[in-house]
């Protein structure tokens, strides 16, 4: 079985602000936004030291770290300095599946001493763009991922699917991409706490607890057993933009008014990629987390705002949220690329 590397950009867009800020290294710096339900995008690793971590409310973060230096996160910075590592890592590595902004799975197959090929890697990509990176190699998937979030920042772990389970038995099963802290709860109700554990544990309680597909499937992740076939080119089927409200809005023109702007911004995102979809669909969260979505599919594909709108509005009128909304969002589906030929000369809206 040809071997198979995850690199992962460290603290990646707290790594970015570093580039552009470099007086601002050595500091504990917070990618976030400042509102009052602001969460941490990411954290540099001196303020991961007090705690900080990603999808933490950033209220918290800064009573865990209150000389943390709050950045407000810049996009269109990060997906540049993506493709740049992307770039790089295309030009060493035939076959690559780009999994998020700062992280892919790379087939080694066919590189001469794939270990020593991955370290000159690493080394060009911060040479270039002087962001650092961890890998990790392994037979599968699962193995590559968690060997190359065991020694960050710059780590680089090449593990067997034994090597990882010895390695990592003594762990907690959540260790493991796939198994979230409700399972890892329910495991430790039947007396499993570690990833040895649920690797010998009896199937049959697994498929009791579970059901015949999640038990086996949590006995085998925690075997490290995997994949280890890759998906180059990844398309999206859809393109949403949300937004989380500071205070919650009961108002239903200040409602209409934020899905018309979240609809003109997913519609411009769509336009520069000549993508258009047929199905509209909108997202709305109430003060309670209660958590709603309503969708239609019109007769033509589009990636006109107005067309976008007029449906998301329609959608969020009749639905007529019942208490304040704490998110709004907005979602184009069923996307094509490039010129589609309409179905009808108008178009329906059903309303």
């Amino acid at each position: 079985m040809p071997p198979i590397a995850h690199l992962d950009i460290d603290a990646f867009y707290a790594s970015v602000e570093l580039l552009r800020r470099p007086e601002l290294r050595g500091l504990p710096v917070i990618v976030s936004g400042s509102g009052p339900r602001a969460v941490v995008t990411t954290a540099s690793y001196e303020a991961r030291r007090f705690g900080v971590g990603s999808a933490m409310p950033t209220a918290r973060a800064r009573r865990l770290c209150p000389d943390a230096i709050l950045v407000s996160p810049d996009f269109p910075a990060y997906r540049e300095a993506s493709v740049a590592v992307m770039d790089r890592v295309r030009r060493q590595v035939e076959c690559v599946e780009v999994v998020g902004l700062d992280e892919a799975y790379l087939d080694l197959a066919g590189l001469v001493a794939p270990r020593a090929a991955m370290r000159r890697l690493v080394e060009e990509i911060r040479a270039e763009t002087g962001l650092d990176c961890s890998v990790g190699i392994g037979p599968n998937r699962l193995v590559a991922k968690v060997a190359s979030d065991a020694d960050k920042p710059r780590g680089f772990v090449c593990l067997t699917r034994e090597q990882a389970c010895e390695r990592f038995g003594s762990d907690q099963p959540g260790l493991v991409p796939g198994i979230g802290p409700k399972t890892v709860a329910r495991l430790e109700r039947m007396g499993i706490t570690t990833l040895a554990a649920l690797a010998g544990a009896s199937e049959d309680a697994l498929v009791a607890q579970f059901g015949s597909r999640h038990g086996p499937d949590l006995r085998s992740r925690a075997r490290f057993e995997g994949s280890a076939m890759l998906t180059p080119a990844r398309i999206a089927v859809s393109e949403s933009r949300e937004t989380t409200f500071d205070t919650d809005i009961a108002d239903p023109a200040r409602l209409e008014a934020a899905m018309t702007d979240l609809a003109a911004q997913l519609c411009e995102r769509l336009a520069t990629q000549e993508r258009r979809g047929r199905t509209i669909a909108i997202k709305v969260r109430l003060s309670d987390f209660t958590t709603v979505t309503r969708a239609r599919t019109i007769d033509a594909f589009t990636n006109d705002a107005a067309v976008v709108c007029a449906v998301a509005v329609a959608l969020l009128r009749e639905y007529a949220p019942p208490r304040p909304v704490r998110l709004l969002g907005v979602r184009v589906a069923a996307l094509h690329t490039g010129e589609v030929a309409e179905t009808t000369d108008q178009l329906a809206l059903p309303l």
